[in-house]
């Protein structure tokens, strides 16, 4: 006998807060992002733009 047609009463997962950074976890990541993109622009001009700029 198939049982695919039966309803399955179940408890609903409960859900999970949704997760909440800090202030200094924030600012953390700002500054990396800045760095990260300063190290970039520094590598593109340094290896890769034509010299003649």
């Amino acid at each position: 006998m198939k049982d695919d047609n039966i309803i399955k009463f179940e408890r609903p997962k409960p859900k999970k807060a949704p997760r909440q950074v800090s202030a200094g976890q924030r600012k953390a990541l700002i500054w990396l992002a800045v760095v990260l993109v300063l190290a970039g622009v520094w590598a593109y001009y340094q290896y890769i733009a034509p010299p003649t700029l």
